[in-house]
């Protein structure tokens, strides 16, 4: 039985909490209820899917989501509406990193994200004028600047080939099973994140088990 060395995890809903409905009433405020609708139906393809692929870029994102909803917003209205579907990371799960990384494990992020989001998590939540994100995470890989997206098998092959890291001695965390199945085919173990199971209070107990 291969001993878990390695931790990757997903940020947006197991490290950083998600409020759609807080995201959609913001850009609802500015006009751009179109949007709001893409946010509220959780709808991934165009927009979303091409600001996180990198497709685009933060100002042809808003660029974009003026001309859908019809609205002049500036820049930074847009980029602070789409902010609010973020709500912060508690601090246990701050200090469950540290103490991880302590007990000699490796850790890894690996997140579908974009350019907007992740600059504001680092400033915000990341950063407490002790720590920065350098010092939960060895690398973070963001789908942005890969150019490729969870569950697909190129995202996970790039991560092992970048780190270095045994499959059979990695546990990858995600709150959704379709980013675990895509892990789980490379040969990964898999940790589902649920309100239920989280990774805060189960993942000790579930690493000595040998899961």
């Amino acid at each position: 039985m291969n001993q878990i060395k390695n931790i990757i995890f997903d940020m947006g809903g197991v490290l950083v909490g998600l409020d759609v409905q807080r995201c959609v009433d913001a850009f609802t405020k500015l006009g751009a209820g179109k949007i709001a609708h893409y946010v509220q139906d959780h709808l991934t393809e165009d927009l979303f899917f091409d600001i996180e692929t990198g497709s685009i870029n933060q100002k042809q994102f808003c660029d974009h989501v003026r001309s859908v909803s019809d609205c002049l917003v500036p820049d930074e209205d847009i980029v602070w509406a789409w902010n609010q579907l973020l709500t912060g990371i508690p601090d246990i799960k701050k200090e469950r990193l540290l103490q991880l990384r302590q007990k000699g494990y490796h850790l890894f992020l690996l997140s579908n994200t974009n350019v907007m989001h992740w600059t504001f998590s680092v400033r915000e939540f990341f950063n407490d004028g002790k720590y920065t994100v350098n010092d939960y995470f060895g690398k973070c890989f963001l789908s942005y600047q890969m150019h490729l997206v969870k569950p697909s098998e190129a995202i996970f092959r790039t991560v092992l080939q970048q780190t270095g890291i045994c499959p059979s001695e990695t546990v990858f965390i995600d709150d959704t099973k379709v980013n675990l199945e895509g892990a789980a085919r490379l040969g990964l173990k898999t940790f589902h994140h649920t309100k239920d199971h989280n990774w805060v209070s189960s993942l000790g107990e579930w690493i000595e088990m040998g899961k």
